[in-house]
């Protein structure tokens, strides 16, 4: 096993670990897609053809790292393949990546990561706004450094969405589901969107946790394709379908992916728990997930 793979994803091993994925794979491509609000290079790694890809992200909130580690693990178990001409799951990977793609955004919150994982001084002059923050709340720290949650920032239902965190009780920065003064205010959203646009993608999976869902329809503009691809993967990994209800009706990637563009979009939560799930997960999870992953990136 990769050391990289047994302790929490920090944003320096992440870093380190693409880099090393893209030495070992010199055709894939690794590339900085925008910033945090503190400055962190937000990365992106790709394989196959861009132009017909699906794309992978996780860690939008920050104790859900673990989603994070999985993204990597299966996009160097990918790449792996690809390399070596190496069959993967009786998929050949090389041919069948040359008519699609991937494009994995491992780590869309790193400074929220970072105050999950290392503390509150690694929001470095935000370290006192952050702590004022916490102190006013009993919740885990699940936003951006800014006290946004970013996956209710995204623009579907925005205005919905903030009767409904008024009506909850959550007026500003928390450390989860506040949304923003206005959809895509942070950095972190904004790079994401960009990616989706630039690259036209076909289908987006955002990784969440925890437990053992898919969300795949948002509205009007649910293709009608999503159903069955969304039993596909549930008949894949045995996770379950289910709809959107409460506060996490709106504002999330895949609702703005659906609503804006008209295509397929689809929330994984992996796993059971308490967030953060352990590392000792990653293993369990990763093999229940592995073929359901593939499916994502072929079908």
């Amino acid at each position: 096993m990769d050391e990289y793979f047994l302790e929490p994803p920090s944003y320096d091993r992440t870093l380190r670990q693409c880099s090393r994925i893209k030495l070992q794979n010199p055709e894939i491509k690794l590339f900085p897609i925008g910033k945090s609000f503190l400055g962190r290079k937000i990365y992106a790694l790709a394989i196959g053809n861009t132009k017909n890809a699906v794309l992978f992200a996780g860690a939008f909130h920050a104790q859900e790292w673990l989603t994070c580690s999985l993204l990597m693990r299966f996009f160097q178990e990918l790449a792996g393949a690809y390399t070596q001409n190496r069959l993967l799951l009786e998929v050949d990977i090389r041919n069948t990546l040359r008519e699609k793609g991937l494009i994995c955004i491992p780590m869309v919150n790193p400074d929220g990561v970072e105050i999950a994982i290392n503390g509150t001084k690694s929001a470095r002059h935000m370290q006192r706004y952050v702590e004022t923050i916490m102190k006013q709340s009993d919740k885990k720290w699940q936003a951006n450094v800014r006290g946004v949650d970013l996956n209710h920032n995204f623009d579907a239902g925005f205005r919905e969405l903030q009767r409904l965190e008024r009506e909850s009780g959550i007026t500003g920065p928390a450390p989860t589901q506040y949304g923003g003064t206005m959809p895509h205010s942070e950095w972190e959203t904004r790079a994401v969107v960009g990616v989706c646009r630039s690259f036209r993608v076909r289908r987006v999976f955002a990784f969440h946790s925890q437990g053992e869902e898919i969300f795949y329809e948002y509205g009007e503009h649910t293709p009608p394709s999503s159903r069955l691809i969304a039993e596909l993967l549930a008949d894949s990994c045995g996770y379950r379908l289910v709809q959107n209800n409460g506060l996490a009706s709106h504002g999330g990637f895949k609702d703005w992916f659906i609503d804006k563009m008209h295509r397929p979009g689809f929330t994984i939560e992996i796993g059971r728990g308490q967030n953060p799930l352990p590392i000792q997960d990653l293993n369990p999870i990763y093999s229940r997930l592995l073929e359901m992953m593939l499916l994502a990136v072929i079908i």
